[in-house]
């Protein structure tokens, strides 16, 4: 896995048949109909009038069950580098459910020529991401940061290119004071903590041809061939030298069942198998990644991001049964109609959310520090302030000013319309993009 603090810790919907009129007998009449006329235009030229419903389908519709699950992973993240809970990786694998939606969207868009396809994808990745060094960099070059400090001073202005295009992880600065009462220290290492899913989600753009080429050949091994190559990792079957690419292999190993198997339901790979078969199977599994966890010391402090073998095999069995259960929602069910116009705004700055949401969460514990400052509060409800949940409040409120600030990239970069809250409300909703899905 990445050497981050915060190791971890995007779709497809799912017509009625004619039936063939019978032939009419020469011995029957023919009713006298009145066939409306073709609308003409300005020459006077008839135009065939296109049928509604094959109008309908040129606009893709959202799956709001993978917006559910996206938005929940997303929540989950946040709730887990506030709080440290072990087990919330355990309850729902976030980053393999992320991973997972990715891949599902991809093989989507790989309908088209492959490279457009690249392209795109990167074009959509690559700015936020962009915007997030423009600010971090500064800051820290402000502070200080340099050559010297990376210890490296010939190689670190090529290594800063990795916040251009991050084939692997960027650099940062390590131990930087922060601005007191806003900012805590070694607020860089906060900042670049998400980084590495974005490291890894390139690498898997980037290899996704020749990964759906290899899953129409040969399915199942190819799905299962990052738990392999995880486990060889784990085993010690296979050692790499260096600190950079050992890493981006761990991670890729890690979820990339997950990404595979997002791709193979989309090619329907996974309707073909018994409907009894993933019910029965996927427990088996997760409970050899959590048994296998257990014997690493998940009980003594440790998570599933530290044991990636175990993470892996989770992670892999839970996708398992969600794409199994997968509705396929083209709308809300009833109880969930309420939160449509949050889970559309999570949807549509999942990117900045993930990239922004490790600074927000420091800036929220700085800020609820100071009241520590008055006595009043330390004397009478020092329980409120030592409780996580006014900081988790505080954060999600700065996550949402961030999606003010910085999210309009997200729409620069899919050739939208700058929106500040699109949260698929009709004022906030372009009248060209209404239900489309993003390609």
């Amino acid at each position: 896995m990445s050497t981050s603090p915060f190791d971890p810790t995007r779709t497809p919907p799912w017509t009625a048949a004619t039936a063939p009129m019978p032939a009419a007998s020469t011995a029957q009449e023919v009713p006298n109909v009145t066939v409306p006329p073709l609308p003409t235009t300005e020459a006077g030229r008839a135009q065939p009038t296109i049928p509604q419903q094959k109008q309908a389908r040129r606009a893709p519709v959202r799956d709001r069950y993978f917006d559910l699950l996206r938005a929940v992973a997303l929540f989950r993240v946040v709730l887990y580098h506030l709080m440290g809970w072990a087990w919330l990786p355990v309850v729902f694998p976030s980053m393999g459910v992320m991973f997972a939606l990715a891949g599902n969207l991809m093989a989507r868009s790989l309908k088209r020529p492959a490279v457009q396809v690249v392209r795109s994808r990167m074009r959509r990745l690559l700015p936020p991401l962009w915007l997030l060094g423009a600010v971090g960099v500064a800051g820290m070059l402000l502070q200080g940061w340099g050559p010297n400090d990376e210890g490296h001073p010939g190689w670190w202005w090529f290594h800063l290119l990795y916040w251009v295009l991050p084939l692997s992880d960027p650099p940062y600065a390590e131990g930087l004071p922060g601005i007191h009462g806003i900012l805590g220290e070694n607020w860089a290492s906060d900042l670049a903590g998400p980084l590495w899913y974005i490291r890894a989600y390139l690498w898997y753009v980037l290899l996704s041809p020749f990964i759906l080429r290899a899953l129409r050949a040969l399915p199942w091994a190819t799905i299962l061939a990052p738990l392999v190559l995880s486990a060889a990792f784990e085993f010690g079957y296979l050692n790499l030298p260096g600190e950079r690419f050992p890493s981006a292999l761990t991670d890729f190993s890690t979820f990339g069942a997950c990404w595979i198997l997002g791709m193979a339901h989309q090619e329907g790979i996974l309707k073909r198998l018994p409907r009894y078969a993933v019910p029965s199977v996927a427990p088996l599994i997760a409970g050899l990644g959590l048994w296998y966890a257990f014997r690493q010391g998940f009980k003594t402090g440790y998570d599933l991001d530290s044991i990636p073998f175990a993470q892996a095999v989770w992670s892999f069995a839970t996708v398992l049964l969600l794409l199994h259960v997968s509705p396929s929602w083209s709308e809300w069910p009833r109880p969930l109609r309420r939160w449509d116009r949050l889970i559309t705004l999570l949807n549509s700055r999942a990117v900045t959310i993930y990239l922004w949401h490790n600074v927000c969460i420091l800036i929220a514990a700085t800020l609820w520090d100071q009241l520590w400052g008055f006595d009043v509060l330390y004397e009478n409800v020092p329980w409120l302030l030592e409780s996580p949940w006014p900081v988790l409040a505080l954060a999600w409120v700065l996550i949402g000013s961030c999606a003010v600030w910085f999210g309009w990239m997200e729409d620069v970069a899919a050739k939208r319309k700058p929106q500040l809250w699109p949260d698929g409300s009709k004022n906030a909703r372009p009248k060209s993009a209404t239900g489309a899905h993003r390609a």
